[in-house]
């Protein structure tokens, strides 16, 4: 077991140096100098040539591709994520002011596409061929084929305009007045969590059924046991590693959401400082929230892996 983790561990670093890398080299293509972005139009106009190319010497930007992205990498294990050349502020201090907000979102978005999810596939599954799988099944295809900012501007003609039940943009902490922040999230956390709801509710149901029919279960029923205990304890433990495998790659998808979805409701997180740095060319910004986001996905891809030892027995890590 401390084996396979070590060897995954390692795996994620070079995954993460990979995807560093590449979005480094991505943004360098992009057209424009990164000089003239770092300086203000009062310093292009005052600066000679020769202090333009002294600039350019301090920031390192003379050095070709791969010293810049070491000189960077470098200073990233140390601590030093660069400075924003919109912001003028240090990239880590952007990204702890942004980051609870999208993990707000984030954790909240997870738990009920779970919760929900694997409850309307058990409802399918144990109930097949009756209403309730119907209308389990129905809702599932349906929220898969949603597209985010479609339902987000729907949600906001609905219930903030026509309804005005819930507030339209912006976030609050839930520290600051929770009730507010509860009802600002409400269609946010909907738009996230409606896509992941569909795969974990069509996924519980396709792995029930395949479950339920095992001569374990048909002994189980024999023996007279309640419908709950087999249902929960011998045949949803058993069928959930596939769930979980999806699981495990939704948290990107509602990362890679929340871009979409901070953008519609004007929320400040990290999604929304994302689109700006790219749209304003902030290499530095980009850098370090791809980075962030890349270590938690590769940070949960390995928790599932682990758990499936203890879902399954038979797995080995050897």
């Amino acid at each position: 077991m401390i084996t396979y983790i070590i060897r995954r561990l390692i795996q994620a670093v070079f995954i993460l140096l990979i995807l560093t890398f590449v979005v480094y080299g991505v943004m360098r293509l992009v057209p424009g100098d990164p000089l003239l972005m770092y300086l203000t139009a009062t310093d292009i106009e005052a600066l000679s040539p020769e202090a333009m190319e002294q600039a350019r010497i301090e920031l390192g930007l003379d050095k070709n591709l791969v010293i810049q992205y070491y000189t960077w990498l470098g200073d990233v294990f140390q601590g030093d994520w660069g400075k924003s050349f919109h912001y003028k502020t240090p990239v880590l201090d952007l990204i702890g002011e942004r980051f609870p907000v999208t993990t707000h979102l984030a954790v909240v978005s997870f738990v009920f596409s779970t919760i929900i999810g694997i409850s309307l596939g058990i409802i399918a599954a144990v109930r097949r061929g009756r209403w309730a799988d119907t209308l389990a099944t129905l809702a599932a295809n349906t929220a898969i084929t949603i597209p985010i900012f479609w339902l987000g501007m729907i949600l906001i003609l609905i219930f903030g305009l026509y309804l005005d039940l819930l507030p339209t943009a912006g976030y609050t902490p839930p520290g600051e007045d929770f009730w507010l922040s509860t009802q600002k999230i409400v269609m946010p956390v909907i738009c996230l969590m409606i896509g992941s709801l569909g795969a974990n509710a069509r996924l519980t149901r396709t792995s029930m059924l395949e479950v339920i029919r095992q001569d374990y279960i048909r002994t189980a029923w024999s023996k007279g046991l309640k419908e709950r205990v087999i249902i929960i304890k011998h045949a949803l433990k058993n069928s959930l590693i596939p769930v979980v495998t999806v699981m495990g790659l939704q948290v990107r998808f509602i990362f890679g959401g929340a871009v979409l979805v901070e953008q519609v409701f004007a929320i400040p997180g990290m999604g929304r400082l994302l689109v700006d740095a790219v749209i304003g060319k902030d290499f530095l910004v980009v850098q370090g929230c791809v980075l962030v986001i890349g270590i938690i996905v590769v940070g949960v891809n390995l928790l599932v892996d682990i758990s499936y030892g203890w879902l399954d027995p038979r797995v080995r890590y050897d």
